[in-house]
């Protein structure tokens, strides 16, 4: 299997006091680089979100971003009652030392910090519905990422075929090139060498044919075209973390590409040669986006 850098997933928990929502983010990045946003609340369990990620996830830039909902519409609002009784105790000691000074009413009473008090999930509920969240997310993640994966890989492969085909092109032109150079070479000599014996300026013509063909030879360049795009296609049906040696193998295909273009007599091998780095420049690009 192949893995996309780029993939998002999402998932969400309903407890009976809050909601949970759970998104995770990934792009590429040559090393991981975690990000996580979450509110105060659940600042506790970062360690322990962290550490999920970073052993399902080897490189990337993740942002990891978690959502808190109190539901208060489905909540009873309760009265501190230990709370409560510590202000009757204090207004009484109040108004014992201070007769004149005014007694607390409700509003007062009600306006108290941490008077009233809305349920809420326990530390082990909250820290058990985050690490089950955080598994779906990152499963639903792998998966998203692979199936981008193999769009990737089709999208490659279709490339490489192209290469194929414009390599294959080539083949012949080399020497149809160097047969029609010998037809127009021997036509001049001729008309400049008539009072030359035919063995000399065959031997001459033999020379300049050998010197052009070496010259304009791209038979060491299409071989390792050929080798470059059968290790590509070895590589993608491998699977895994294919990234870094598909992208070291851009580099060895876009130096054959330019061999082939500077070493071209002909305009056809040199629009076969750009078109060439034309394919091998979108691949790399891709490329940047795989595991």
């Amino acid at each position: 299997m192949i893995l996309s850098m780029t993939g998002y997933a999402t998932t969400s928990a309903e407890l009976d006091c809050c909601s949970l929502t759970l998104e995770l983010r990934t792009v590429n990045h040559r090393y991981l680089d975690l990000q996580l946003r979450m509110p105060d609340e659940l600042r506790g369990f970062e360690a322990m979100l962290r550490e999920a990620i970073m052993s399902q996830l080897l490189r990337g830039k993740v942002e990891c971003r978690i959502n808190y909902a109190v539901r208060k519409a489905n909540n009873k609002t309760t009265l501190n009652i230990d709370l409560l009784q510590q202000l009757a105790t204090w207004n009484a000691e109040v108004r014992t030392a201070l007769p004149d000074a005014g007694s607390l009413n409700v509003s007062d009473i009600l306006h108290w910090n941490g008077i009233l008090e809305t349920p809420v999930a326990s530390r082990e509920v909250l820290q058990a519905t985050l690490l089950n969240l955080m598994n779906v997310v990152l499963k639903e993640l792998s998966a998203a990422r692979a199936r981008e994966g193999e769009k990737l890989k089709a999208f490659l492969l279709h490339r490489v075929e192209s290469i194929e085909a414009l390599r294959n092109s080539v083949v012949p032109l080399v020497p149809a090139a160097i047969a029609a150079y010998e037809q127009k070479l021997t036509a001049r000599l001729r008309e400049a060498l008539l009072n030359v014996p035919k063995d000399i300026w065959d031997e001459r013509i033999r020379q300049e044919i050998t010197l052009f063909a070496g010259k304009i030879d791209v038979d060491e360049e299409l071989s390792r075209l050929a080798s470059h795009l059968s290790e590509m296609r070895r590589i993608l049906s491998q699977g895994g973390a294919v990234g870094k040696r598909l992208d070291f193998l851009m580099q060895e295909l876009n130096r054959e590409a330019n061999t082939l273009g500077s070493k071209s007599v002909d305009a056809e091998v040199s629009r076969c040669a750009m078109e060439m780095k034309i394919l091998i420049e979108q691949m790399r690009e891709q490329i940047q986006n795989l595991e």
